[in-house]
């Protein structure tokens, strides 16, 4: 086969990366001094076996699912493309475990000898349980740092904020003490840059077989951003590839991990494959957005900003999970870039994990609606209404407002560790504005209204089973809390609940409208009070939620995955023939 001039230019560049790669360590940080604290054990009981503090019925709350989808309709050189982005992906998993833990993940899994309790482990990515407001469940472990590994484990608020460094809040970075106990900040190309070469020559050799030439130049600035820490050009790039078969979200991209200031991006990736089908389904609705934007409940001033026309929907299958994404509860749909320009610009890209999202739908949702929900209503509990909830919640994302309207920066900055639970509810709530503005004029003709809250306030209980430590769990707390005071729902001496339809439309408007103006405001103390009142798991929920574990229903699903289980061929990290 003939080999152009150009991929014979990218070959050489990933063999120059993996050989360079092949030189440096695990995980290079020679250029900085190791930070002074750590969460994780490195006394004399470093190499102590450690045992399970918890009931042993907490290691069965993840369903076993194998991770599967047809590529029959994928060339060769697309399932080879598939195999090197799994193991560029296997490289995020690498360097979630250092952000997330810090304590060698081998060395640590080795000190464990049930297997049970091991692979409860890995779920976890480290000895905190995140369904279970990352509760310590083995020995010796104290609870977690909540800034992870991004932050000296002895620093304060107080001292970060009177911290005078450059780039102190920047999302790729990582602050580490010295041993005079000054403070000096570590970009993640340099900390981690073993393993962000090796991803990004991954990268390089898969473009090198893409035939679409908007994913073949997406792969390689990404590939770039690995090294340089320079996303927002792969960003704009990933808003260009729309048309191609298979794709990957990877990168440092959340802030979750970052529960002391919600700064610092997680390394994840999502391996993924098109549903053609489903998607042309969803396309239609994108052209809503700049109209739904102008007619939410809120006043002008907070709906000022129009969101991108070049924003799209799509439904994928889901092959492969790595770092942030696969650690405790499992993402079923993704909205992105969080890069405020690039939304302005072009808005977003929603993507729905549509064979992740039905595992959940068959085996969470349909037996904690048979638990909890009156049976009269049990009929509203669909998987389109599902799905539906989903996408629109990643598709509020885009609408709202980035930039607080009263110069105290974007959103993100003014309301710190609070900004990705207020985030997320927002994108909960105007999820369902969305819907119910969609059949009011005619734009979506699948089921009713009904179904559609019926089904959201049945996954509320699914999701509150993740617990209200993490940003996804205080927004379902909140949502719960205001519902629940708002009449939107009841719960009958039957123990059953039921919606009231039109107390829930109010509750929607009236919840809308509180989010969007403290995120309009940049009201930090105003969500503070909110997150303090309304994010917490009361009694008698707690008593309901008891029911579904009693019942044995999962809390969530964790995957059998890889190559072998796709039957995807190995392909060699210097083979670039084709």
């Amino acid at each position: 086969m003939k080999t152009s001039l150009k991929h014979i230019a990218l070959s050489a560049i990933a063999a120059s990366l993996i050989t360079a790669c092949s030189k440096a360590p695990e995980s290079s940080s020679n250029e900085v001094e190791p930070s002074q604290s750590s969460s994780v054990v490195t006394s004399d009981v470093d190499n102590k076996k450690l045992e399970l503090t918890v009931e042993r019925s907490r290691l069965d709350i993840y369903h076993p699912v194998e991770l599967k989808a047809d590529l029959s309709h994928l060339s060769n050189n697309q399932k080879k493309m598939l195999s090197l982005l799994i193991d560029a992906s296997k490289e995020m998993d690498k360097l979630f475990w250092m952000q997330a833990f810090g304590e060698p993940k081998n060395k640590f899994l080795q000190r464990i000898d049930d297997d049970k309790t091991r692979a409860f482990a890995e779920i976890n990515y480290g000895p905190w349980d995140r369904l279970n407001g990352d509760k310590p469940f083995l020995t010796t472990y104290d609870e977690k740092f909540l800034g992870a590994e991004f932050y000296p484990h002895d620093m304060t608020k107080e001292e970060f904020e009177a911290l005078e460094l450059e780039g102190k809040t920047g999302l790729y970075s990582v602050l580490e003490r010295r041993k005079d106990g000054s403070i000096r900040l570590v970009p993640y190309h340099s900390k981690y840059q073993g393993e962000v070469k090796r991803a990004a020559a991954l990268m390089i050799q898969a473009a090198s077989y893409a035939d679409n030439e908007e994913f073949k130049d997406y792969l390689l600035k990404r590939a770039d951003a690995l090294v340089t820490d320079n996303y927002q050009p792969s960003d704009f790039a990933w808003m260009d590839m729309k048309t191609n078969p298979i794709d990957i979200v990877i990168g440092a991209i959340e802030t979750y991990e970052d529960q002391l200031f919600g700064y610092r991006a997680a390394y994840e990736s999502y391996v993924l494959v098109k549903d053609m089908a489903w998607s042309e389904r969803l396309a239609k609705y994108a052209a809503y957005l700049p109209e739904l934007q102008t007619n939410m409940p809120v006043p002008a001033e907070y709906k000022q900003e129009m969101p991108g026309s070049d924003a799209d929907l799509n439904a994928y299958d889901v092959i492969y999970y790595a770092g942030h994404s696969n650690a405790g509860g499992k993402t079923i749909a993704i909205n992105l870039p969080n890069d405020e320009e690039v939304q302005l610009k072009k808005g977003t890209r929603r993507l729905q994990l549509k064979n992740a999202m039905r595992a959940k739908f068959d085996h969470i949702l349909v037996p904690i609606a048979e638990e909890l929900i009156a049976p009269e209503q049990r009929e509203n509990i669909t998987f389109n209404a599902f799905f539906a909830n989903t996408m629109f919640h990643e598709v509020a994302h885009g609408l709202g407002i980035k930039n607080t309207i009263n110069d105290k920066g974007t959103v993100r900055q003014a309301l710190k560790e609070h900004a990705s639970a207020l985030e997320e509810g927002k994108a909960d709530i105007l999820g369902l504005y969305m819907i119910r503005q969609l059949l009011e004029n005619g734009a979506m003709t699948e089921g009713k209204l009904e179904d559609y809250y019926t089904t959201f306030l049945a996954g509320i209980f699914r999701s509150v089973r993740f617990g209200a430590s993490s940003a996804h769990g205080k927004a379902n707390m909140v949502r719960f809390n205001y519902f629940k005071e708002q009449g939107a729902f009841n719960r009958g001496e039957d123990g059953f609940y039921r919606v009231d339809m039109d107390k829930m439309n109010k509750a929607v408007d009236g919840l809308t409208n509180v989010i969007l103006k403290l995120q309009g405001d940049g009201d930090y103390a105003g969500v503070d009070q909110l997150v303090a009142e309304k994010g917490l798991i009361k009694a008698d929920l707690a008593a309901d939620l008891a029911k579904l574990t009693k019942a044995n229903i999962p809390v969530d699903i964790t995957f059998k995955q890889g190559k072998e289980v796709l039957g995807l061929p190995d392909v060699s990290p210097r083979d670039t023939e084709q």
